[in-house]
């Protein structure tokens, strides 16, 4: 196990390498290119502890009706829109986490169901959460990015570091 371990990062290491310089010109500094893994800030929120109810009390399968589903995710979702958005933490992977695990939802179970445009869901009037220190957004509406795909992406390879590493 340790092995398949080793050959993944020595593969790594060489998918990420610089390509070989195609001119002779060696006066440009060479690119830095974005790592395969980055790693991402501690999200500010601790959703370890938060009060799923307001989601698993409402939205309820086999057939999760969206208008159930929907305003209770937006309901609990909406007051951490900016950290949730943030594409620097670690936020919106943890909080997704939490929830399929306390309701037991198939992955993209709201990606799927809850949209308002081609962007997300928009959060109108977004009370104050504890990451505006109590003072409410100057424009009164926040947004949830809706990426089914990247959080697929970023759980598949969690799980397949974590079944390695174990």
């Amino acid at each position: 196990m340790r092995m398949a371990m080793l050959w993944f990062l020595v593969l790594v290491g060489c998918l990420h390498s610089s390509p070989i310089p195609q001119s002779d010109d060696t006066s440009s500094p060479p690119s830095i290119g974005r790592t395969l893994l980055q790693l991402k800030k501690p999200c500010p929120v601790n959703f370890e502890f938060m009060n799923y109810t307001i989601i698993t009390s409402r939205c309820r399968g086999p057939r999760y009706p969206a208008d159930l589903c929907c305003p209770a995710f937006k309901e609990f979702a909406c007051p951490y829109s900016r950290e949730l958005n943030d594409l620097s933490n670690d936020c919106s992977t943890i909080m997704f986490s939490y929830i399929n695990h306390y309701g037991n939802y198939p992955p993209g179970v709201f990606s799927s169901l809850c949209h308002d445009d081609d962007v997300g869901l928009v959060c109108d009037s977004v009370p104050p959460g504890p990451a505006t220190g109590g003072v409410a957004d100057d424009s009164g509406v926040g947004r949830i990015i809706r990426n089914g795909y990247l959080q697929l992406v970023v759980t598949t390879c969690f799980q397949v570091l974590l079944f390695w590493w174990i």
